[in-house]
């Protein structure tokens, strides 16, 4: 339905192409870290024995040779670690009374940490608002822009009473600490996390495929009041970058739409490490919580930036990567002028992935494969009818005699 804005980078006639050096990078990876069909899950949260409550959820995925950890948590803004180690025995380790300080470096660790073989972050840092103005697509921003929300500033529900282990799930919800209009009075911002054992789709759109190497974050905006009729909402993000680079960001398209109607395309955020990691999602929101076509949301992501400025400290970034600084960031905006929007049932969700090794790609569905070979085949049947029509009526003719 859309995609990133923004000129893209191109490689030369004679370059590889992304898609073949991230195989490469998959390939030249440690096989352990990589593929894993199921993996064991255990979520825990992780108290601090304050109050108010300091949310810090560890999500374990163990394979046959490797361990995968996200930890997200609300300590400060909303953010999330992913490493993947080449043992099955990592373990995470917390020292709270340095996490919570001035300087929180090394009050969270992944052990040992030569078994660390790939390790990033994501901070999720402001909620924009814009007045819907501008009809064109392409526009950046699209409309007059309100200030922004610093997602730092909110305070968050005990992740505890949202733990589910049967699905493997849970949620943080929150609303501003400062909210003098009272737009948040009736409403919340909620980030839904999900890990997986093994590889399937969720029930609701946009269905992404995931594998037991993902784990997927859904964000909902429920109930709250926009400061404009038909105001539109966007996310901003900051990962780390590798090295003096941004993470590339990059769409694929399929004719296939079976599992997200007319949405056409996915998008990717990659970092460029052995072994690789990433970001996906299809770009579509939904303007209703039983998504469908009719409130799907047309969502724009601007190509990642670096950026030093406005980026609140993540304790548990700076508690992983110490010293580490090198950010960048990209904004995501979800609807447009016309069409579905926030204003119809005051609810906004948009859903991602995230993990390591080559992302799940769908490959065309047996549906879309008949159609092709009822469309691509009669033609061809004719064709091959025809010619051979006309080749034995040459024959025929070839037989008879003169008379004279």
């Amino acid at each position: 339905m859309c995609g990133r804005e923004g000129p893209r980078p191109g490689w030369g006639r004679c370059a590889p192409s992304p898609v073949l050096l991230l195989s490469l990078l998959a390939s030249a990876a440690p096989h352990s870290l990589l593929g894993e069909e199921t993996r064991q899950v255990s979520l825990e949260a992780i108290p601090a024995g304050l109050d108010p409550p300091q949310n810090l959820l560890h999500i374990r995925a163990v394979g046959t040779n490797s361990t995968l950890h996200y930890v997200w948590s609300t300590v400060g803004p909303p953010a999330v670690l992913l490493v993947a180690t080449d043992t099955p025995h990592s373990a995470l380790s917390v020292n709270w009374s340095l996490l919570l300080s001035p300087e929180p470096d090394g009050g969270l660790m992944v052990l040992p940490k030569d078994s660390i073989r790939f390790s990033s972050a994501l901070v999720f840092t402001r909620l924009f608002e814009f007045a819907a103005a501008n009809t064109s697509e392409a526009a950046q921003p699209p409309g007059e822009p309100y200030a922004p929300y610093s997602l730092a500033k909110f305070s968050w529900n005990n992740i505890t009473d949202s733990l589910d282990r049967a699905t493997l799930s849970a949620t943080f919800r929150g609303h501003p600490t400062d909210d003098p209009t009272g737009a948040f009075a009736n409403g919340s911002l909620a980030f839904r996390v999900q890990a997986f054992s093994g590889s399937g789709r969720p029930a609701q759109p946009p269905r992404l495929l995931h594998s037991a190497d993902t784990c997927q974050l859904e964000v909902a905006l429920v109930g709250a009041s926009p400061r404009g009729n038909r105001s539109l909402f966007g996310l901003e993000v900051a990962t780390l970058g590798q090295g003096p680079d941004c993470p590339l960001m990059r769409e694929l398209h399929s004719i296939d739409d079976e599992y997200a109607p007319a949405v056409f395309q996915l998008d990717q955020l990659l970092w460029g490490s052995v072994p690789p990691g990433f970001v996906q999602w299809r770009p579509v929101a939904f303007s209703r919580s039983r998504g469908g076509r009719e409130s799907a949301l047309r969502c724009r992501a601007s190509p990642p930036r670096p950026t030093w400025a406005h980026i609140p400290q993540s304790p548990i970034v700076r508690a992983f990567f110490e010293s580490h600084s090198n950010f960048c960031a990209f904004n995501l905006t979800f609807g447009a002028s016309t069409g579905p929007g926030y204003w119809d049932a005051h609810y906004l969700s948009w859903s991602m992935l995230l993990g390591v090794g080559a992302p799940p790609v769908d490959t065309l569905s047996p549906l879309v494969l008949g159609i092709m070979a009822v469309a691509l085949g009669a033609p061809g049947l004719m064709l091959l009818a025809g010619g051979a029509f006309l080749l034995l009526g040459h024959r025929r003719c070839s037989e008879y005699q003169p008379i004279n």
